[in-house]
């Protein structure tokens, strides 16, 4: 990776690699998930800490199989599934058929066909096919390395047969290292049967060692998330050209334009439109919401049939009810706009309650820090807040009043009133406007 970030947590769609396979395991219910550590141990244990979970720390690097062993002391359970952290991809749907086909006197082993198996452990099996042993490329002859069926390294396997085996392993082989792998044979030697189950998709069991390999993960995870919406009813322009990078809930006849990215936990509901550059993070869009071109929504919550942008950003706290509106070049925070209200273009909203039909006039802004405070602006129902106004909180302006375009507004403006903060407008006769001085 030719990085300072410990391989396993660089990323895919958000997560960690790491944290993709401890979210799988999860889905399983297990009695407890054993995170191994090594490299940038402390790095990978301070990112992923969880109750759930048991790290432990492998010394020295010594191999697949001296990395389990670290780990059976502390387990408890009937079977043992060994999952790899540096292959987010697996499906758990695919885990759960392997573990079906691990019991006393049987292990699950995932294989996986390869059109070009370099790299990966190759399956031997009998005249009769059954798997007799793992042989690794650097220990294989050329029979061998002709095999194309290969090992993924996911095991389930019985626990009380498998502390055994990792006493029995050795480090006599190219690498000088303990390979998982010489499991297959002693299971074998053992009387067991080795059941193998496959992925539906290879890439499931891809890892990544380099950029390019990470990068591939990544495109594969996000056409694989845009299929699965694609089937829950939602048109997206260009699958290439979208991003998932959490949890989303969507519903029905929602499209969504390119180069758009869900970040966090989404809710989208039926009905819903996000144009083209848009990045959706934390927000829940109710049905009919409109997002045009170009915009940014933080932590937000809109309202079914309200629209925001082009150009919008909506900063966590931000709400806004039924059919409010929010235009090009807004920016609200921790702001609430009531059901109708409008804030069409150039403003800034800051800790701000807006009534129902409030409009808000192009270039206003609350003054909603004092340099030490946060301050809160109220708008009643109905206000007219005219262009280009500065609305100095705290300020209360009650239902129904106007205030002025070019008004800086600091104090409150009662029912029904009009407010106008502006100097008199002064016009001199004659007035010549400066020359620019020659230079000699």
């Amino acid at each position: 990776m030719r990085s300072a970030l410990p391989k396993v947590l660089h990323p895919i769609a958000g997560n960690s690699m790491l944290g993709h396979v401890i979210h799988s395991a999860r889905q399983l219910d297990p009695q407890r998930i054993h995170v191994v550590i090594g490299h940038g141990a402390e790095a990978v244990r301070e990112r992923l800490a969880a109750d759930d979970l048991n790290f432990v720390l492998q010394d020295k690097q010594l191999g697949t199989g001296h990395a389990v062993a670290q780990a059976v002391p502390f387990i408890e359970s009937d079977t043992v599934l060994i999952l790899y952290g540096d292959v987010p991809l697996i499906e758990v749907e695919t885990l759960q058929r392997l573990l079906k086909q691990a019991a006393p006197q049987q292990l699950g082993l995932l294989t996986v066909e390869l059109d070009d198996p370099t790299g990966y452990g190759r399956i031997v099996r009998d005249a009769a096919g059954k798997v007799t042993a793992i042989v690794e490329q650097k220990d294989a002859n050329e029979a061998e390395r002709a095999i194309t069926e290969g090992n993924t390294g996911i095991l389930a396997v019985p626990f009380e047969r498998l502390g055994d085996w990792m006493s029995r392993l050795s480090n006599n082989n190219a690498q000088g290292e303990y390979y998982l792998t010489d499991v297959i044979a002693m299971a074998v030697s053992d009387g067991l049967v080795v059941a193998t189950e496959h992925p539906h998709d290879a890439m499931e069991v891809q890892g990544a060692n380099d950029r390019k390999q990470l990068a591939d993960l990544e495109r594969h995870y996000q056409l694989r998330a845009a299929r699965r919406l694609m089937a829950q009813g939602v048109t997206l322009r260009d699958p290439a050209r979208f991003d998932v990078r959490g949890e989303v809930i969507i519903g029905r006849d929602v499209l969504i334009d390119i180069n758009v990215i869900l970040e966090g936990k989404v809710v989208i509901e039926d009905d819903v439109v996000i144009g083209p550059n848009c990045v959706i993070k934390d927000s829940t869009l109710r049905k009919g919401v409109v997002i045009k071109a170009n915009s940014h929504i933080e932590g937000a919550i809109l309202g079914e049939g309200s629209d925001a942008g082009p150009f919008a950003r909506l900063r966590p706290g931000t709400v806004l009810e039924a059919r409010a509106h929010v235009g090009n070049f807004v920016e609200l925070k921790n702001a609430h706009l009531g059901e109708g209200a409008k804030a069409g273009h150039l403003t800034y909203l800051g800790d701000a309650e807006v009534g129902a039909r409030t409009n808000i006039g192009a270039g206003t802004i609350t003054c909603n820090y004092d340099g030490a405070n946060k301050w809160k602006t109220v708008l009643g129902e109905d206000v007219f807040i005219g262009s280009n106004n500065s609305l100095v909180a705290p300020v209360d302006i009650s239902a129904g009043a106007t205030t002025a375009a070019g008004s800086t507004i600091t104090q409150n403006v009662d029912k029904a009133q009009l407010a106008v903060g502006r100097a008199r407008q002064k016009n001199i006769d004659g007035w010549k406007r400066p020359e620019k001085i020659k230079k000699s």
